[in-house]
């Protein structure tokens, strides 16, 4: 070994140590998913590493029985009949319509289509089944749903999150149109209702219904196979109905998205309903089994492999997938059709605060990609909000504008350009999935600030310093005016997101929440302020001329009550403020929640967390040493003089009254009254009992709110 050359480049300065003692302590400090890694690590080196056992990126592993989709099918793989025997090959088919289903919902997830979809011998040889009716004209409409969703996807472009996902490896996705497959497939739904009407009629009617051949020879099953296909054709039928109804412009199409909707959701079920008369016919068991099998029999389906596409399409990963069981695809569909009808649901309401809590209410739902997808295509068609709106009057409207200035010269500007597309942007960004979103909200924050610099470097050289104006400024110095405050609202708020989304991401750890709510509590602090200026704001420009005096005293007594939106920042500002003084003080007095051991220390935590924010000068003037300066005055006694938490529950009920017709807000401030409740009950407990007994500990949980923890307060 003496003789090979280092695998190491090392110069005269390198020295050798002992990492034993390093790697012990990580084997304590780091918990599940935590990565320990040195600064020549980059990402770059990380996504060039060879990935084992992710059954998306490994590979090599199972190379398939077969070298060719011809030699599969001339081996007997995918046969035409299913079966001679035609009580089994209605089996078939319907084992082959689950599995399709299952690899369907395994393919939403971001696997590959060649290995899941299109692992279907039928599929990729469609003019093979055109003598067998029910099998063809399923794959033809399964068929027409890959290119509808693939569509969807490509158009919102949200598959970047999935390289995967719209990759289709030379597949045969075209050819044929696909406009036929309804009619053909109406059609053979109405000869399964004939045969259903015909094995249910009484024996002295059966002659004068029409001569209608049977599915199967067998009369005790012919109910039972026809119901379960009639289901499953339904299901595809009205599911590709909806997808074509969510693609309408302008929402067009939800009403009736709606109808469909709810026949799919009654045609799952109706499947799902299915499955003891399939089992018993099959003859299989009824087992926990069904949280693998992909078939409502609980049999393999013939006509699959999912490696036959290895050798014809080289970019898909070449390892064996594991294709979501049955029951997880039909809970997969439940789920998604759910989140299309919140979708429906929305109202396309113009203004873009509303819009923004839609987006985030509905991220809460935890949507896939293909929802994610619809909810984009939705909220930007045409570089427009929702098709119709312009970026510069939404940003108007946004700004609280009247809507006479739509039209302004202004929206010429190059920078005010560059506005619009950042706002149209941020919206396609907020339909991402929130890891994805994180990570671009960190770098957006940057553009934004630089967007803000701009916008003001470029009125000031138009208007002159705004100190300066007087009462009588003209519309465009009022535009400028009240742009920039938006703008910055806009970033604060952008940061607060960032911040918020760390908790559902799990990226803290409990001896950083001191910095992070911190962190929290200043960002909140400059985001009520800006949407208090930018609310007067809009109050002042909505005053009519030519009011009475009494009703200008009353317009300026409303002046100064709090908007609702400020009080409920208020009760964030509370939480995050009351949060971070115990932690600091329970930090000073106790000696817990240090960030301490042999790794990062906390400045360099703090950097790492808050890098983003800091570039962008979010705010001004916050650095790791206003932190520890903040830190070093806390102490329990002040805090249990000053009760933030008892203000936050003051300030929500308050807010229960506005807010009594918004069930979201309302479920919100419910959450803010538990968490301010149990941490004010907390805190006094640990006064009462001291916080230097020894027997006393404290911990932090996200019980009631996701993003703001409670303390649970424990003698050992």
């Amino acid at each position: 070994m003496a003789g090979n050359p280092s695998f190491i480049p090392s110069g005269d300065g390198t020295v050798w140590s002992d990492v034993s003692p390093l790697l012990a302590a990580s084997c304590k400090e780091l918990g599940d998913g935590e990565l320990i890694h040195g600064e020549n690590f980059s990402l770059f080196a990380a996504m060039s590493a060879l990935e084992i056992m992710d059954p998306k990126m490994d590979s090599g592993m199972d190379n398939g029985r077969y070298h060719s989709i011809d030699e599969a099918i001339e081996s007997g793989a995918a046969p035409i009949p299913l079966s001679v025997d035609k009580t089994v090959d209605a089996l078939c088919v319907i084992d082959v319509m689950d599995h399709l289903l299952s690899c369907e919902a395994t393919w939403h997830k971001g696997h590959s289509l060649a290995q899941t979809i299109f692992s279907c011998l039928y599929l990729l040889r469609l003019d093979r089944t055109s003598s067998h009716v029910l099998l063809h004209s399923y794959c033809r409409v399964v068929r027409a749903i890959c290119n509808a969703i693939i569509s969807v996807v490509s158009d919102a472009r949200t598959h970047e999150e999935e390289d995967l996902f719209t990759m289709a490896y030379g597949l045969p996705l075209g050819g044929q149109k696909d406009d036929g497959c309804l009619s053909f497939l109406t059609a053979v739904e109405e000869t399964l209702c004939r045969q259903l009407r015909a094995c249910k009629a009484p024996t002295e009617k059966k002659m004068a219904i029409e001569d209608v051949e049977p599915l199967q020879p067998n009369p005790n099953l012919e109910e039972g196979f026809c119901k379960a296909l009639l289901c499953r054709l339904r299901f595809r039928k009205h599911f590709y109905h909806l997808l074509l109804c969510l693609r309408k412009p302008q929402g067009r199409g939800f009403e009736l998205a709606r109808k469909h909707i709810s026949f799919c959701l009654s045609e799952l079920e109706r499947m799902g309903a299915t499955s003891m008369f399939l089992i018993s016919v099959a003859g299989t068991s009824c087992d926990d089994g069904s949280l693998v099998k992909t078939t409502a029999s609980g049999r393999q389906p013939v006509g699959f492999d999912p490696n036959v596409n290895l050798r014809s399409s080289a970019p898909a990963p070449p390892r064996s997938i594991k294709t979501l069981s049955w029951k997880k695809a039909l809970e997969y569909f439940d789920k998604l059709l759910h989140d299309l009808e919140t979708i429906c649901s929305f109202s396309l309401d113009p203004l873009l605060e509303n819009v923004l809590h839609f987006i985030v209410q509905f991220q809460k739902l935890q949507p896939d990609l293909v929802a994610r997808a619809h909810l984009q295509l939705l909220l930007v068609q045409n570089g427009k909000l929702y098709g119709r709106d312009s970026s510069f009057s939404v940003i108007c409207r946004a700004a609280a504008l009247p809507v006479s200035v739509k039209d302004h010269e202004i929206q010429k500007n190059e920078v005010v350009v560059e506005l619009g597309l950042s706002m149209i942007n941020l919206l396609k960004l907020l339909c991402t999935n929130i890891a994805w979103q994180r990570r671009k909200l960190g770098k957006v924050l940057q553009d934004w600030r630089v967007i803000y610099v701009q916008l003001e470097l470029a009125f000031k050289k138009e208007f002159g310093e705004f100190s300066n104006m007087s009462n009588d400024e003209n519309l465009s110095m009022k535009l400028a005016k009240h742009i920039l405050v938006w703008v910055d609202e806009q970033a604060y708020w952008i940061a607060s997101r960032f911040l918020l989304m760390g908790f559902e991401l799990d990226l803290y750890s409990p001896t950083e929440y001191c910095m992070v709510y911190w962190y929290i509590y200043v960002v909140l602090i400059k985001l009520a302020e800006k949407t208090h200026l930018r609310v007067l704001a809009s109050k002042d420009t909505a005053k009519r001329k030519g009011k009475k005096k009494r009703e200008s005293m009353m317009d300026n007594a409303k002046d100064y009550m709090i908007p609702p939106a400020v009080m409920l920042l208020q009760c964030y500002i509370y939480l995050a403020e009351g949060l971070a003084t115990m932690l600091a003080a329970l930090r000073n007095e106790r000696k817990v929640f240090l960030c301490t051991g042999p790794f990062n220390t906390e400045h360099e935590r703090f950097i790492q967390h808050f890098e983003h924010l800091q570039k962008a000068c979010l705010p001004d003037h916050i650095s790791y040493i206003s932190f520890k300066e903040w830190t070093a005055r806390a102490s329990l006694s002040t805090l249990v003089t000053y009760n933030h938490f008892k203000d936050a529950q003051r300030i929500a009920k308050e807010l229960k009254n506005i807010f009594a017709n918004d069930p979201d807000r309302m479920a919100e401030l419910r959450h803010v009254e538990q968490v301010a409740e149990h941490n004010s009950i907390a805190l006094n407990v640990i006064s009462q009992v001291g916080s230097l007994d020894p027997t006393l500990k404290v911990s932090f949980e996200f019980t009631y709110h996701p993003f703001f923890a409670v303390a649970i307060v424990k003698r050992s």
